[in-house]
């Protein structure tokens, strides 16, 4: 049964810096390409950023320069570091897993695992 179990949330100030995890087990973890994206109320899931198995990363346009994705495949771990946030990247964040390699911009859709997501607030 595959888990992801995301961490790292919280409250901080615009400027501020947070790093998530996403702790994954029950798959072949470092095999899989790996993403992040969010959700604001009402909104639909909005692919962040991913990373395939040979560590090549790609972003939102929305977030390029200020978030940067790493895996450990030793610890089965996808990190999301966080700088220089925003008020508007207040929402939650969700881990997600693919078994392989689909795009560089991945839709929702196209991923096979979820976690259930942790909460990033940036207050103004």
């Amino acid at each position: 049964q595959v888990q992801l179990v995301e961490s790292g949330g919280g409250l901080v100030q615009a400027g501020d810096s947070l790093r998530l995890s996403c702790a994954a087990s029950g798959l072949t973890f470092s095999s899989y390409y790996m993403g992040w994206f969010r959700q604001a109320p009402g909104k639909e899931l909005e692919f962040v950023a991913v990373i395939n198995s040979r560590a090549n990363t790609y972003y939102a346009d929305s977030v390029k320069g200020r978030f940067s994705i790493s895996r450990d495949n030793a610890k089965n771990t996808v990190y999301l570091q966080m700088n220089s946030l925003k008020p508007e990247d207040t929402t939650v964040y969700y881990c997600a897993a693919r078994r392989s390699y689909i795009s560089t911009s991945p839709r929702a859709s196209d991923m096979d695992y979820w976690g259930k997501g942790t909460l990033v607030t940036v207050s103004s």
